[in-house]
Parts: C-alpha cells; sequence; structure tokens
C-alpha cells in the first residue's frame, strides 16, 4: 500500500472523527438546553396554546398526551433554541475546506437564515395562529363545541412554525441562487409574475385550507421574494466592483470562468485537500 494511499485513509477517518466530534457536540446542546427547558415545559405549551385557548378549548384523548405532549414541544423548542450552536458545529467542521472569501460569504449567510427562520416562527405564532383560530372559532356551525386534541393541536402547530419559517428564507435562497451564477436579478424580475402565482399556490399547500392563512404566507413569500432580488443585485454590483479594482476585464466572465475550470479566486490560497 502506497503511501499516498495511506494517507488518505488517514485523512478520511481524521474527517469522520471530526464529524463524529461536532455531532455529539450538537446534540448535547440540544440536550443541554432542553435540560433547562423541561421544568417548565406546562408554562411553555400554555404560551404555544395561547392563540388556540384565546378562543376555544384543548380536549386531551389520550390520558398520557398531557404529561408527554407538552415535554415533546420543550424537546423541539430546544431545538430551535440552539439551532445557533448546531449551524456552528456545522461551520466549524466545513470551513477549514473553504476559501477566505467563501467563508466570510457562508457565515452571513447562516446568520441571516437563522434569524429569519425566527422571525418565521414569531409571525406564526403571534399572527398567523391568532387569525387562524378565530377565524375557526367564528364559522363552526350552531352547536359544535370545537375543542382540538393537545396532540392534534401541536402537530398542527409545529407544521405551521416549519412552514412560515421555511417560507422566511426566500431571501436567502435568492441571493444563493444568484451568486451561484444559476440566476440572474434581471432574470428573477421577468419571472416576477410566476414567483406570485407560485407563492400563492405554496401557501395553499403548506397552510390551512382559509383563505386567511394562505394570504398570511403567500404575501410575506412575494416582499421575501423582492427583498432577495434588490440583495443579490446590491452583492453582485459589489463584487464586480471588487473584482474589477484587481484588473478584471470582465468581472461575471471571469467568475464563470473560475467556477468552470475549478481555479481559486485570485488572491486566494490553494484549496486543502
Amino acid at each position: 500500500m502506497s503511501d499516498e494511499h495511506i494517507d488518505q485513509e488517514q485523512s478520511f477517518i481524521s474527517h469522520l472523527l471530526e464529524l463524529r466530534t461536532r455531532i455529539l457536540r450538537a446534540i448535547l446542546g440540544v440536550l443541554a438546553v432542553f435540560l433547562v427547558l423541561a421544568p417548565f415545559a406546562n408554562p411553555l405549551f400554555e404560551l404555544l396554546s395561547q392563540p388556540l385557548l384565546a378562543n376555544m378549548p384543548m380536549t386531551s384523548i389520550r390520558p398520557i398526551s398531557p404529561f408527554l405532549t407538552p415535554l415533546k414541544f420543550t424537546l423541539v423548542l430546544a431545538l430551535f433554541v440552539a439551532i445557533p450552536w448546531v449551524l456552528y458545529q456545522i461551520w466549524a467542521f466545513v470551513a477549514p475546506g473553504l476559501y477566505r472569501s467563501e467563508r466570510r460569504l457562508v457565515l452571513p449567510l447562516l446568520v441571516s437564515s437563522t434569524l429569519l427562520f425566527y422571525v418565521g416562527m414569531a409571525f406564526a405564532q403571534f399572527v398567523v395562529l391568532r387569525a387562524f383560530f378565530h377565524f375557526i372559532a367564528g364559522t363552526a356551525p350552531e352547536g359544535v363545541m370545537v375543542m382540538p386534541d393537545i396532540d392534534e393541536t401541536l402537530s398542527f402547530i409545529l407544521t405551521i412554525y416549519f412552514a412560515f419559517g421555511v417560507a422566511f428564507e426566500v431571501p436567502v435562497a435568492v441571493i444563493v441562487l444568484v451568486l451561484m451564477g444559476v440566476t440572474t436579478p434581471a432574470a428573477l424580475r421577468d419571472k416576477r409574475p410566476y414567483i406570485i402565482v407560485g407563492a400563492f399556490v405554496a401557501g395553499a399547500i403548506l397552510t390551512p385550507p382559509d383563505v386567511i392563512s394562505q394570504v398570511l404566507l403567500a404575501l410575506p413569500m412575494w416582499l421575501l421574494f423582492e427583498l432577495g432580488v434588490v440583495f443579490a443585485a446590491i452583492m453582485l454590483r459589489r463584487r464586480g466592483e471588487v473584482l474589477a479594482e484587481h484588473g478584471g476585464p470582465e468581472p461575471e466572465a471571469l467568475l464563470d470562468q473560475l467556477h468552470h475550470e475549478g481555479a481559486q479566486p485570485p488572491g486566494e490560497p490553494p484549496r486543502p485537500r
């Protein structure tokens, strides 16, 4: 067995050990947050359910649900709270293999995507769920007592959280696609009518079958798309100015050439192998 092959195996094993360490640290971080929040499981679940309880009571079909459901929510909440720590572990694992310019780009995207996910969840909690449960309570037929099950309520609310958290990632997705060269701000502006229709289709799929929730998801997605296009155009223009300062006659053509040839950007050290 050649020395080069041995070095490759040792490098692969060291990467696996590093990945295992990062995963364990991420899990331990989530568990630590869960242990801190577990004593407050019931008050936290009551806070989560406030938009529902303000309009209708809840019920429990299974005897064990009043105990387990708040704990399940607390575990999911611990994951949400620990997202910055989890993302840091991912960042620490991949950062050594990135160029300096890539590290400058990835870190702000990680931070902004995390914040946007939190903003989406907050929007769902304080705007969407309040409007939805008020709508459901007001449209129930006469004589029908609306009393959702505690388990079903948790699953429904977490689904809404996830849908709006992901929907609020639209600006990050737009910026990444533009900087990767997949599309351009001008092309995205030309596709604006299709984007608007797609936002309302996504709202119809991801939210309950009521017009209020669909509109409350579709409109922010559209506005966030427009915001992403604006920021992507600004970042693209700044990148072109930087390349022009380094003597590049055609900044975008130079980037495309570097991308297809696999070369490193000017001034960057070779990528670790």
